[in-house]
């Protein structure tokens, strides 16, 4: 399911608008730093979905651009089928960033959908867009011309939300085969939540807020589900599952619109949005967020990041000049798709080659960030007052690392100026794994303090129920 907030600059204590979410997937997740490339002039790459998809299609190449963008980004492996491996978004060096929601289609349009489908799925373009969009806006015309000349692979429909200092655009892709999606753009006054992503009213006129296809409101007349004599065109009536805000969405929003009002808002507050216990829980597989600046180097772009859920974890600062991640916060077996039935062992591979696992024995033996903060969240949840316990942890943490950054920043940026650039990233990369393995470090202490208090108090949970703090959704 995901979900996304974006907070205008307006509305921010020191001016900089934010990009925040998680994503809500079962799989295993892991943290990449993805180098600038170039490629042939005839590469291609591959999209969509397969015949073993929950929504079925059939996978296609499209041509692959020159040149794709640097950027950060959280991937997984498993999600209906979708081929992996699987991403919702990041951070790339134009400033770029990405964060993919689900987003319900009207359950015509999912009838609709043809069982060859074809054409990029939401991972696919969520990668692209890092890969290759400068702005914000030109993220969308991206998605617009793939879908126009190759179709979209849907799961039920989705929506990206694509952000950078100046705009952010929610951007729906629908089910169906019909090629439809709607953009609308989001500016430094606005506060926008999704989980779902939806878009309401777009005006009868040509309005720069809003972009769509041209038969866009021609094909629903065409189906007969809307008629331009009852009122103006809305996008998740007509085309999306009809609820418009969630009840979470609107929590959520009017809260950040409340705070905003009454002192603006911190990065405390951006943090507190996708790690307050009513909307964070098991489900949410990672999380990040993103100050929406254009710093004096492209290197010293910066993205926060969770290894689970941040209900129970912190969000750590990571660089898009960093050369590497953690072997800890590396793809492990741990979750990861397809791992139950393969091997750290090649003796059946010439008869099977996916008898071999996917990871790397030599990070496989490492730590698994993932694994270690995931048995924090669920010791947390035995307890509301050892769940706040953490989480306040967590919070002076991020107030830490956060007064650090600013000398980070600076000393890189000295070195870039000079002409230094391998020593800034070695700086950069060295400032991000202490962070990291310092934040992992103190997660193993918390969790053999928590286990061993909740097993003497024989206050371990071991029935098939388990405990969770009530969320909105």
């Amino acid at each position: 399911m995901s979900y996304a907030i974006y907070i205008g600059r307006n509305h921010t204590q020191d001016g900089v608008a934010w990009l925040a979410g998680y994503g809500d997937e079962p799989s295993s997740h892991w943290l990449e730093v993805v180098p600038r490339a170039t490629h042939a002039e005839d590469a291609v790459i591959e999209v969509g979905v397969g015949p073993d998809a929950d929504m079925p299609g059939r996978r296609t190449s499209i041509p692959q651009v020159r040149d794709t963008a640097r950027h950060l980004r959280v991937s997984y492996s498993y999600f209906l089928g979708v081929p992996a491996p699987i991403t919702n978004g990041g951070l790339n060096e134009f400033g770029v960033a990405v964060r993919d929601i689900w987003s319900p289609s009207r359950p015509d349009l999912i009838r609709m959908t043809p069982a060859d489908q074809t054409g990029p799925n939401y991972s696919d373009l969520a990668r692209i867009v890092l890969e290759r969009a400068r702005t914000a806006r030109e993220g969308v015309e991206i998605i617009g011309a793939l879908i126009a000349e190759h179709g979209y692979s849907t799961y039920g429909g989705n929506s990206h939300l694509i952000a950078d200092p100046d705009e952010a655009w929610v951007v729906i892709q629908f089910a169906g085969g019909r090629k439809l999606w709607a953009a609308e753009r989001l500016g430094p006054d606005d506060i926008r939540a999704s989980r779902p992503g939806y878009i309401g009213v777009i005006p009868d006129a040509a309005d720069d807020r809003f972009r769509y296809p041209p038969h866009f409101i021609d094909t629903a007349i065409e189906l007969g589900w809307y008629d331009q004599s009852r009122g103006p065109f809305d996008v998740n009536a007509v085309y999306g599952d009809g609820k418009g805000r969630w009840e979470g969405v609107a929590w959520i929003e009017d809260d950040m619109r409340a705070r905003a009002a009454q002192r603006k808002i911190s990065r405390e507050d951006v943090f507190w949005a996708i790690s307050n216990d009513r909307l964070t829980g098991d489900t949410a597989g990672y999380g990040q967020a993103v100050p929406l600046v254009h710093p004096a180097h492209d290197a010293l772009r910066v993205m926060w990041h969770a290894p689970i859920g941040p209900v129970t974890a912190p969000l750590v600062p990571v660089f898009l000049g960093m050369t590497e991640v953690p072997d800890e916060y590396a793809q492990h077996r741990y979750l990861t798709h397809g791992e139950a039935h393969r091997f750290l062992d090649r003796r059946k591979e010439t008869k099977n080659p996916d008898t071999v696992s996917h990871v790397a024995q030599g990070i496989e033996v490492a730590d698994s960030a993932v694994y270690q903060f995931k048995r924090l969240m669920h010791l947390s949840f035995h307890d509301p007052a050892l769940l706040n316990e953490v989480s306040s942890h967590w919070r002076r943490l991020e107030a830490s690392l956060d007064a650090e950054l600013t000398d980070v920043l600076r000393s890189a940026q000295i070195l870039l100026e000079a002409g230094e650039d391998r020593l800034a990233a070695r700086l950069l990369t060295a400032e991000s794994h202490r962070w990291l393995s310092g934040a992992l470090d103190d997660c193993a202490a918390l969790v053999a303090a928590s286990h061993a208090g909740l097993r003497r108090k024989g206050q371990l949970n071991r029935t098939d129920k388990p405990l969770a703090p009530a969320q909105l959704w």
